[in-house]
């Protein structure tokens, strides 16, 4: 366990903890909404919040509030097989995981729900970009997902699984490239975080992309 000077804040405390936990096995989902409430409390998330109302798309989601109800696995079994949803609902099978797997908070501000939006789309994110849900992956969409909004929490999750690839010996060129890539789409695609997945789930996964001028992996 790593000791911490006691006047170390609890949020720090807890996003360290995280980092850590998550540094030494990137498959702990805890760790990472660990990171993500110690850093809520640091001036690095008003930097986000301004970035992501600076695009009006975004901004206007924001304001919003949009929320749509837990995905039906089964039902979003039945559209089309091209289609987003088919695609996410055999992904979140084949996971064994749920639609509402994450951990939930309140939403009381604009970094609340952009978080909880995030952490409903995830998985969506995974899907319209092409990257998988090994390290490698993992990376890219945390690049991609850096370039599109610049979340504080993206960078500490980059460089955390950075630590476990060098503790781990993996080979890191893959997961350089992966994240090259990932911060190449990031920066040429339209805001994710303005799409209203859920609203058509039927439309094909190659029209999202299209629309979305996303080069999938």
């Amino acid at each position: 366990m790593l000791d911490l000077p006691p006047e170390v804040p609890p949020h720090i405390l807890k996003a360290v903890r995280g980092f850590i936990a998550f540094a030494n096995n990137p498959n702990q989902t805890e760790a990472v909404f660990d990171m993500a409430d110690g850093l809520r409390q640091t001036d690095l998330y008003q930097q986000f919040i301004e970035y992501a109302h600076s695009q009006p798309a975004v901004a206007q989601i924001i304001q919003e509030r949009y929320f749509a109800p837990i995905a039906d696995l089964e039902r979003l079994l039945n559209c089309p097989q091209g289609s987003l949803g088919y695609h996410y609902a055999a992904q979140m099978k084949r996971a064994g995981l749920q639609p509402d797997f994450y951990r939930n908070i309140a939403i009381e501000d604009d970094y609340s729900y952009i978080a909880m939006r995030m952490r409903q789309t995830h998985d969506v994110w995974h899907i319209i970009t092409g990257f998988g849900t090994d390290l490698a992956g993992e990376l890219g969409l945390q690049a991609f997902t850096l370039a599109q909004t610049r979340s504080p929490l993206a960078v500490t999750i980059l460089a955390a699984s950075a630590m476990y690839a060098l503790k781990s010996s993996s080979p890191l060129n893959p997961l350089i490239e992966s994240m090259q890539q990932g911060w190449r789409m990031g920066e040429n695609a339209h805001p994710f975080l303005a799409q209203k997945w859920e609203e058509d789930w039927e439309k094909p996964l190659s029209e999202w992309r299209a629309d979305l001028k996303v080069e999938a992996v």
